[in-house]
């Protein structure tokens, strides 16, 4: 099998805990050269073998501080150690080299990549998730899915900025 494509990934959980919380959304925007494709993996989705099909031909995987939560989080609840089965490039430390320093927000202002969805971290993506298992909010999973989105399009924005410094 010949890898070429690029992955953005970004998960939300239910807190910060690998071993208490768990992953609620994974986002992947697969890129190819020909194509972008948005792929959500939500609440029951999130499988080993659900993630393993949404990186079908990819060679790296970018995430923004991935090293040390992501990819963690990925291999203590679903047993895939990506950064074994992939090259991954975690721009955080890229941005570091740039004096670029804070969260992926943060960041993004300081590079002046837009977001729709201003005032939405960590912390709202949690109340989002509960309001809508507990309540069936399905205008909060929306939110939280155009929220996750932002993030993966944004990890691509911020890599083609990166690429210019």
């Amino acid at each position: 099998m010949r890898r070429s494509a690029d992955a953005y990934l970004d998960i939300e959980t239910t807190g910060l805990s690998q071993f208490f919380d768990y992953i609620t959304v994974i986002g992947v925007l697969r890129c190819d050269g020909r194509s972008n494709e948005l792929i959500q993996l939500v609440g029951e989705e999130v499988t080993r073998g659900n993630l393993i099909t949404a990186l079908r031909d990819v060679k790296t995987i970018y995430t923004y501080n991935g090293a040390r939560f992501d990819l963690r989080f990925i291999s203590n609840s679903l047993g895939i150690d990506l950064a074994a089965e992939y090259y991954h490039r975690d721009l955080m430390y890229d941005c570091w080299r740039c004096n670029l320093y804070g969260g992926f927000k943060a960041v993004e202002r300081q590079l002046g990549i837009p977001r729709r969805l201003v005032g939405i971290g960590g912390y709202e993506a949690v109340q989002l998730w509960w309001s809508y298992l507990k309540g069936g909010n399905k205008s909060a999973l929306a939110l939280l899915l155009e929220y996750n989105r932002e993030d993966v399009v944004n990890l691509k924005a911020l890599r083609e900025r990166l690429n210019s410094f």
